[in-house]
């Protein structure tokens, strides 16, 4: 059976007795600078005051290290990480689906639902399935969704004109940037 465990960070420090470097700047607890010091006497430093040493900075010359709660410094690390997931927008595609006789009631209420959709960031794919006799009119569906491209292009930009494909015709709309 295998165990999945959550990963905290992505970046590995190193920690008390994993830094070999012979020689480190040492920052304090209080952000202090105590100075260039080998890394004996910075673990022995934070080993007086029962915290632990850290390489915050590995690739600097000579490698930066802080005396931190290493526990403490973890746990702020994870919240903050979550805190910035928390704060992403993942971008959906709504459908939004007319028909080549739609009534101009019909019409408004899929833009409205369309237009809620964009504010939220949302981007549309609005799609016409062609049936029957109606594979023999494109023009028609083509003319429906400029209609309505048009009509949100106040707040949408065209990100893929409409093309047939199929018994199908597909347009996606993404919102404008805000300025």
């Amino acid at each position: 059976m295998l165990w999945r465990c959550l990963t905290i960070s992505n970046r590995e420090l190193q920690v008390n007795e994993q830094i070999h470097d012979r020689q480190v700047r040492l920052i304090g607890s209080d952000g202090s600078q105590l100075g260039l010091m080998s890394s004996v006497q910075a673990l022995q430093k934070a080993m007086e005051m029962n915290l632990d040493l850290v390489k915050i900075a590995p690739q600097a010359n000579p490698p930066v290290c802080k005396i931190i709660d290493y526990g403490k410094f973890r746990f702020e690390q994870a919240k903050r990480e979550k805190a910035a997931r928390k704060n992403q927008h993942t971008v959906e595609i709504k459908e939004i689906r007319l028909s080549l006789n739609i009534d101009i009631h019909d019409f408004n209420t899929k833009l409205g639902h369309a237009e809620k959709f964009l504010k939220s960031g949302d981007k549309v794919k609005v799609s016409i399935r062609f049936r029957g006799r109606e594979m023999g009119h494109p023009e028609q569906g083509r003319e429906i969704m400029n209609r309505f491209a048009a009509a949100l292009s106040e707040i949408a930009n065209m990100e893929k004109s409409p093309k047939l494909e199929g018994r199908n015709m597909l347009m996606f709309l993404a919102s404008k940037p805000v300025k």
